[in-house]
């Protein structure tokens, strides 16, 4: 094979190519494997149930382990899968991963009725909530709002975890250089938000974190 089938014709370099979001992919994929084990112990718990076994205890915290580690799934699978902008999320089905996501947690959330959304923005607006969850590790309350400008929502709480510099990586301000696996919500919200051509604010009060894009 000629180099310049691989190269540019003058071989000044490789020839220019578009990459898919490689990391989202891989979110997507890990997502999609482990729901299916996850059904199928749900489907051998409802079996039990219809042979006549009798549900102890032991049974019952299975069945809400279960429903729980597919309700945070199907939540880290919009914040961190792929999200073509010409996917749409039905809103029905969008409140109900939230709610699922903040059910039996000490943070409540106020999620506005929304006909439908885009998949870039249900990626967008999941990533602020894991950012603002994060700011509230005592519980507290987040509202959101949405409009055609985008998305509002404040984090309220009596006690504020402080993050310091971690508030101006999500604005797209600070490098996120030696940021953590548990923390990188924070470095992949700026960049979610440049994918629809907006920019993260983030204002810090007494008891009250609100964040705008």
């Amino acid at each position: 094979m000629e180099d310049s089938a691989f190269f540019g014709a003058d071989n000044a370099g490789p020839a220019t190519r578009e990459y898919p979001d490689l990391g989202a992919l891989i979110g997507s994929r890990i997502c999609h494997d482990l729901n299916n084990p996850l059904g199928a112990i749900g489907n051998g718990l409802e079996l039990m149930e219809l042979a006549g076994h009798k549900a102890g205890p032991e049974v019952a915290l299975i069945a809400q382990s279960v429903a729980a580690a597919k309700a945070r799934l199907q939540f880290l699978r919009v914040a961190f899968g792929a999200a073509a902008p010409a996917h749409r999320m039905g809103g029905a089905d969008v409140a109900t991963i939230v709610a699922e996501h903040f059910a039996g947690g000490r943070t409540r959330l106020d999620w506005p009725a929304l006909s439908e959304l885009g998949r870039d923005e249900a990626k967008l607006a999941f990533l602020a909530l894991m950012c603002l969850e994060t700011a509230l590790p005592f519980g507290g309350r987040i509202a959101v709002w949405h409009s055609a400008e985008g998305w509002r929502m404040e984090g309220r709480a009596t006690r504020l975890r402080q993050l310091g510099a971690l508030w101006d990586v999500a604005a797209g301000t600070a490098a996120p250089a030696g940021i953590g696996a548990p923390l990188v919500q924070f470095a992949l919200l700026p960049e979610a938000a440049r994918q629809v051509r907006r920019q993260v604010i983030v204002t810090q009060d007494t008891g009250k974190i609100t964040l705008e894009v």
